[in-house]
């Protein structure tokens, strides 16, 4: 027996409150995390397992799609307090989540500073101060694109790069469900695509949401957003028709 759970965890981005959607998924002998939040997110999401009467004491494996700063934060802290946990994410964003590489998203912010409003600058820098905050871990174990992870009856590692390269999402066959990460994202009910500037590659990031016909989805659980579940297949059509 399988189960998905959504971790909805508030914070706060300066002006207003938003909310992400860590996830877990449970068998009978594992409990994973996909993805961690921002760094300090540790007290919430011990808070909103607790909901289900779980803990991250119980955490066998935390899988990240990718190494943003509201993705990976709390990582280190979660791994440090619990050692037990095993770490797992693409090869090509391994060196990124333990410090081998410098952050893509900080080199991204570095090289856009200059061109940014004079207003925008002191967030810019700030920005980049949150990026390079984030603690790396030592240890990960790679998993491929393609993988059938034997967890929840059977996880499929989907190559979504484009976002960031080696980006992934999960595909639990069973539940026909897809853990987007930043692939996409739910906005006020609508399926969309996740915001162009952030992508480091768009072109890899329309491959990427088009290769996702090819699967049974019938629920996508967005990172940003949480889940959409109401004629998820036209809406993907909807996106991938509107790329030029």
């Amino acid at each position: 027996m399988s189960h998905i759970y959504l971790l909805p965890v508030t914070f706060n981005s300066g002006k207003s409150e938003r909310i992400i959607y860590p996830v877990l998924l449970k068998d009978e002998n594992e409990l994973i995390l996909i993805d961690c939040g921002y760094p300090d997110s540790m007290p919430k999401l011990e808070n909103a397992m607790q909901k289900y009467g779980l803990s991250l004491s119980q955490l066998t494996k935390i899988i990240i799609t990718h190494h943003d700063h509201d993705h990976m934060g709390a990582l280190r802290e979660i791994t440090q307090e619990y050692p037990q946990i095993e770490v797992l994410c693409s090869k090509e964003q391994a060196p990124y989540i333990t410090g081998k590489s410098k952050s893509l998203r900080l080199q991204q912010a570095e090289d856009i500073q200059n061109t940014l409003p004079e207003d925008k600058k002191e967030y810019g820098i700030q920005f980049q101060k949150v990026i390079a905050s984030v603690k790396k871990v030592d240890e990960v174990s790679i998993i491929d694109s393609g993988e059938i992870l034997p967890y929840c009856g059977g996880i499929e590692v989907v190559d979504t790069k484009g976002h960031m390269p080696g980006h992934i999402s999960l595909y639990v066959k069973k539940e026909k469900t897809l853990i987007s990460g930043d692939a996409l994202v739910n906005e006020g009910g609508k399926l969309r695509m996740a915001v162009p500037e952030y992508a480091l590659n768009m072109e890899e990031a329309k491959d990427s949401i088009r290769n996702l016909e090819n699967y049974d989805i019938e629920k996508i659980i967005c990172y940003h957003g949480g889940v959409c579940d109401t004629d998820v297949k036209r809406s993907l059509k909807k996106i991938i028709a509107s790329f030029t």
